[in-house]
């Protein structure tokens, strides 16, 4: 039986944060702990299965392959009679930051795969289909007929699904995936190149590359993408969006901040008499995607004083009667 889904047994989303997989596993530890389920001969089971994926889910490497090859992922290796681990370049990759060399690179497009020029059949799709044929294996197997001779088995024809976790950086600018893989005894290594500006829940077709019968039918691979929230930025299409607190002196002023972009920090002029909500833009800054690029819009927000003396709102209120505001007259309630 395929195994369950390490965030499904903890029930947590896949975006979840380190101390909301901790609080799950407290939770379903003292739920199922033999110790308090001795007339439930599953609840043993199912512990086992709660820390099998707390295991992989609270460790920062093992959670990363998970979420870029599901189960092959972490358990690639093991009971494989002392074989190569076709993963190992992809983890060596994340610890060093440098790409494993020398791979021949696959491109593939949000929706599609080698989709230009209808090149299906070609050698960069050869390549990248095997990779998965390690992940999920191959064709089917074959049987012993009623008449002794040797006929084939078929399999049923499936699609196959395959969840990748990228952070908002790399959906934004896209990345290259180095994977290493066993082809016929030998160890090849290829980058696959996920393009710049996916979407959560993109999904990435690869056609006939699920699960195979013997007639030469078979399904198609998806990878489904999840990006991870980021903690400044949010996106809108292409563009970026990000907040930027600034005091009611600022905004009355006028002043210059330093705003970070993916591409580093720009100097952005606040003109004097900004209102709290308006939108600057900071050209070509967000999502690419083709040849489109997105901008970035920084979203202002003032911030106005507390706790003010009496001698202090008096000066407000004289601000106020020299330069009086109708902020609501374009309001038809």
């Amino acid at each position: 039986m395929a195994k369950r889904d390490y965030y499904d047994i903890l029930g947590v989303p896949r975006t979840a944060l380190a101390d909301e997989i901790k609080k799950a596993h407290r939770k379903l530890v003292r739920k199922y702990h033999p110790d308090v389920n001795r007339d439930n001969p599953k609840a043993s089971d199912q512990f086992k299965e709660v820390q099998e994926a707390y295991d992989v889910l609270s460790d920062t490497t093992k959670r990363q392959n998970y979420d870029q090859f599901g189960h092959a992922g972490v358990d690639a290796g093991a009971g494989g009679g002392g074989g190569p681990d076709p993963f190992e370049a992809f983890r060596r990759a994340q610890q060093s930051g440098r790409r494993a060399g020398g791979g021949r690179r696959t491109t593939a497009e949000d929706f599609g795969f080698g989709g230009m020029g209808g090149n299906a059949g070609g050698a960069s799709n050869a390549d990248f289909s095997s990779v998965f044929e390690q992940m999920f294996g191959g064709g089917a197997g074959r049987g012993a007929g009623p008449t002794g001779g040797r006929v084939p088995r078929e399999q049923p024809v499936a699609d196959i699904e395959h969840p990748v976790t990228l952070t908002f950086e790399q959906a934004a600018r896209g990345i290259t995936l180095p994977l290493q893989i066993n082809r016929d005894g030998r160890l090849e290594t290829i980058d696959v190149k996920i393009p710049p500006g996916v979407k959560d829940g993109s999904r990435v077709r690869i056609k006939g590359r699920g699960r195979q019968s013997d007639n030469g039918t078979g399904g198609d691979l998806y990878i489904v993408t999840t990006i991870r929230p980021h903690a400044y930025y949010r996106r809108e299409g292409l563009d970026i969006l990000i907040d930027l607190p600034i005091s009611v002196y600022e905004a009355l002023l006028g002043t210059k901040v330093e705003v970070p972009t993916l591409e580093g920090s720009v100097t952005l002029t606040i003109p004097p008499g900004t209102n709290s909500g308006a939108k600057l833009r900071i050209k070509e800054r967000g999502f690419f995607r083709g040849t489109d690029k997105g901008d970035q819009h920084v979203v202002i927000k003032v911030i106005v004083p507390k706790n003010l003396t009496p001698e202090e709102i008096q000066l407000v209120r004289d601000l106020q009667a020299a330069h009086p505001i109708d902020a609501r007259s374009e309001l038809k309630w």
